[in-house]
């Protein structure tokens, strides 16, 4: 039986399958490897994909990109923000989620963004049938290492509306490790990998250990201010200098004049990876002026010499981080589509002399083949790359916290589980509280890595009806995390062995 793999990234989603013992990315109905995860409402219609991207230009309002970025969040997350500002989709606060509004002519539709994903997947799970020939549904999602509890349920309950039936969330650094088979032909020794995620809204770089054929990610540095998208305004605002150079017209405050810039500069981004130059034409740019201009790779270069050393800064921060130096790294793996530019390369290259840059998979195809391997591997069905008994090992995205109180009644949260932590994991904890209480509250919080502020609490258990007495309860606390990221919590009064247990489902 086949099986399928799904990327779903802030600007393209791509779906590959697995069968026959490998894993090939397949295209869609356009003949395109990746679709733009972009959906665009006309009429009665809903329109995904490239279709959905060109048409934006004259049906900004009604066409909802970078979903992803508000997926399973409330109105007022800060990130929900950003995409409120940037969206030319009209955002409006609906019981404190965000919801986008439709104009669909006489009445105007509310639509979640989960809807809008459940689309992008449904796309994917049709170029997959398509090339199978079959209903297959059995799926591996991959998730972003820093997605929280609420991002990752919506991510599955999305795919699962498509009518994927989802096996597991795996990582995105861990997919593309999989990819690769990286520690798995040779499982014995301990390596490191370097995992280099350059993706249209931004940059992920993760230092990830591999012993003995599992995975563990040391560090992760996710910065949303770089993206591929950044180098294709840069060039866009280039084009518009030299039309206006030329036509003695500013374009730049044309919205619709510089979105069509925006989709020849974008395709002119991706001819550059491959030749030496690139022609940009547009049709009636302004004013029924077409423009036509050439753009050499050097000149590319030159225009986004800044973004491209922004680009590769974190990596050298990174390994101080966690003690590694750039010959400790044995690996460089290149996912994201903006990771196949010819000068990232050659800088990645340079601070890695001795290392192989691993780009024989197209990069933006690395995730979900990765995914559809460990879509295979869990129906059984054996690799002739990969060992079945060596898989990924599920690690805890975030900080798992208790919180109490120290002598001066003051919040003190202890790390349980760091972010990292592979699963199964069990730790062992002991509250003390006041002799003269008569119930005590246990809460467990989740945080991003390295940053103790706890953002969201994702378990509490009371204990009730305890006998007061003079010196303190003890209470011991068992905490076990599974690999699904679920949290088992036992909590248990030495003094008179009064217990309770809860069970909350945490992604990891």
């Amino acid at each position: 039986m086949a099986a399928i793999g799904v990327h779903f990234g802030y600007t393209c989603a791509c779906v590959a399958i697995f069968k026959d013992g490998r894993a090939d990315v397949v295209a869609n109905d356009a003949g395109d490897r990746v679709t733009p995860a972009v959906v665009a409402y006309r009429d009665t219609e809903q329109i995904v994909g490239i279709a959905a991207k060109q048409g934006r230009i004259r049906n900004a309002a009604n066409t909802v990109v970078k979903v992803k970025q508000i997926l399973g969040r409330s109105f007022d997350d800060p990130e929900a923000q950003k995409h409120l500002a940037e969206s030319k989709c009209p955002v409006i606060n609906k019981d404190k989620k965000p919801r986008y509004e439709i104009d669909m002519g006489e009445v105007t539709k509310i639509v979640s963004p989960e809807e809008v994903a459940k689309l992008v997947f449904h796309k994917m799970k049709e170029t997959a049938q398509s090339a199978l020939g079959s209903d297959i549904t059995d799926a591996v999602i991959t998730v972003p290492f820093e997605f929280g509890e609420m991002q990752k349920n919506a991510l599955r309950q999305a795919a699962e509306g498509a009518g994927f039936s989802v096996l597991r969330l795996i990582h995105e650094p861990s997919a593309a490790l999989l990819a690769y088979g990286i520690g798995q032909d040779s499982p014995t020794g301990k390596s490191h990998v370097l995992v280099y995620k350059l993706g249209g809204t931004s940059l992920t770089v993760t230092v990830m250990e591999v012993n003995s054929g599992m995975y563990r990610v040391l560090a992760t540095h996710t910065d949303h201010s770089i993206g591929g998208e950044g180098f294709t305004q840069a060039l866009a605002q280039y084009l518009a200098a030299e039309f206006k150079k030329s036509y003695k017209h500013d374009v730049t405050g044309n919205p619709r004049a510089m979105m069509k810039l925006m989709n020849s500069a974008d395709v002119a981004k991706h001819t550059l990876s491959t030749l030496g130059s690139s022609n940009c034409f547009v049709d009636s740019l302004y004013d029924g002026m077409d423009f036509d201009c050439n753009v050499s790779r050097a000149r590319f270069e030159l225009l986004c010499s800044s973004l491209f050393n922004k680009s590769i800064q974190p990596i050298k921060a990174l390994l101080e981080q966690v003690g590694l130096s750039s010959s400790d790294i044995s690996k460089v793996v290149l996912c994201g589509g903006s990771a196949r530019i010819p000068k990232l390369q050659q800088m990645i290259q340079d601070l890695f002399p001795d290392v192989e840059l691993l780009s024989s998979i197209p990069p933006d195809e690395v995730i979900p083949v990765g995914a559809a391997i460990e879509a295979g591997i869990l129906l059984g069905r054996e690799s002739s790359a990969l060992d079945q008994d060596s898989i990924t090992v599920d690690c805890c995205a975030r900080d798992i916290l208790v919180k109490e109180a120290d002598d001066s009644g003051a919040d003190v949260y202890t790390v349980l589980f760091p972010s990292g932590t592979p699963l199964p994991a069990r730790r062992q904890h002991t509250l003390h509280g006041p002799g003269s209480l008569s119930s005590i509250c246990l809460e467990l919080y989740q945080s991003q890595a390295h940053n103790n502020t706890p953002q969201e609490k994702v378990a509490q258990i009371v204990l009730n009806n305890l006998e007061p007495k003079e010196e303190n309860h003890d209470i011991v606390t068992v905490v076990t995390m599974k690999r699904d990221g679920s949290l088992h919590v036992t909590c248990t009064e030495q003094g008179s062995g009064k217990s309770e247990a809860v069970t909350v489902a945490v992604a990891s």
